[in-house]
């Protein structure tokens, strides 16, 4: 029911443009204001979703680590141990580069399946390679899309975009290999949520939304790319007005429907990722499992929900409570002899 919903929800997305350019002509609508509309959700969303991890103290030093910690000098620490428990900076930034560019967690990830009544263990690198297709492709693909929006295209995106394309013999445009993975992934990771089990219960509209929607971005830019020819050049000048704060509508130019499809659907991916799991991407960073280093031992770590604290002693408690231990049938001390406190004098005025 979550995947049926979020389909329909992503065919909704897909019949707004469709409707509002080819029916209603809406083109500044969906070509100007919503593309802007929608970005500013993303700045204004971003920031506040970091502004508030940055925020939010950590009372406990808690990395997540399986190898040697730093102790005794004549305690041998491989690269390894200084991956899984880092001590200094360095270390912690070497962990972090391998987990955001290489995901090293989840290759060393586990599948934990019942054979009868024993739990078995075994590798669960597929996931590990659906997630490593997706995430690069769909990196590489935003970077050769700033060829749209800059004016000259700067080298390194001609080199990139070269390399992506360099498949040259299977027809006119040619074939990016980014395109190919990036479906590749996508729907492993999608079919992966409807045939196996765990994760299919586990999985809800939040997880599946996000892929449909990704999914309509990509299929459209195939088509455009493709099959559903557009135009370029108009395409261009959009694009970089846009991104010059100069925006119009080329006069004349047969951009396409599909265009301003593919146009929304990147807009609302765009409102949508500071609301959703999306933003993990960011979310990385603040994580203290991962940004701490291991060293207890040597660093003390101060909580900041620390404040003074007036403790009461048990003569204090007894004076305090005196009269209602004593209805309440619990002996009373008479040996011991609290000590003057600053909260008998508020105590006896609030008495009063």
């Amino acid at each position: 029911m979550n995947a049926l919903v979020s389909f329909i929800l992503v065919c909704i997305l897909l019949f707004i443009p469709w409707i509002g350019v080819s029916v209603l002509g809406l083109k500044i609508l969906f070509g100007i204001v919503i593309p802007y509309a929608c970005f500013l959700v993303f700045v204004i969303g971003l920031i506040y979703k970091i502004i508030y991890w940055a925020r939010s103290p950590v009372p406990y030093k808690i990395p997540a680590t399986c190898g040697q910690q730093k102790s005794l000098p004549w305690v041998r620490r491989t690269l390894k141990d200084r991956i899984e428990s880092p001590f200094y900076t360095w270390e912690v930034i070497l962990r972090m580069f391998l987990e955001i560019v290489f995901f090293r967690s989840l290759f060393r990830n586990l599948r934990a399946d019942l054979s009868g009544k024993r739990l078995i263990y075994g590798s669960a690198k597929w996931l590990w390679l659906g997630a490593i297709l997706f995430h690069w492709s769909f990196f590489i693909i935003l970077l050769r899309h700033l060829r749209l929006f800059t004016n000259p295209v700067p080298v390194f995106i001609q080199k990139l975009d070269y390399i992506d394309s360099f498949i040259q013999s299977l027809g006119v445009p040619p074939l990016y290999i980014t395109d190919i993975l990036i479906l590749a992934g996508l729907i492993f990771l999608l079919l992966r949520r409807f045939f196996d089990p765990k994760v299919s219960y586990l999985s809800y509209g939040s997880d599946f939304f996000p892929l449909f929607l990704i999914l309509g971005i990509v299929i459209s830019g195939i088509l455009m790319r493709y099959y559903i020819k557009v135009d370029v050049y108009g395409v261009k000048q959009l694009t970089l007005g846009l991104a010059t704060l100069n925006p119009t509508i080329p006069e004349g130019a047969k951009i396409g429907t599909i265009f301003y499809i593919h146009l929304f659907l990147v807009s609302s991916l765009a409102a949508y990722f500071p609301f959703s799991k999306l933003v993990h991407m960011i979310g990385i960073f603040f994580s203290p499992t991962r940004n701490m280093a291991n060293n207890n031992r040597a660093v003390r770590h101060v909580n900041p929900w620390e404040y003074p604290v007036k403790h009461l002693t048990y003569a204090e408690f007894q004076e305090r409570f005196k009269e209602v231990m004593e209805q309440a049938g619990i002996p009373i001390d008479e040996e011991v002899k609290p000590e003057k406190h600053e909260w008998q004098s508020w105590y006896i005025l609030e008495k009063k």
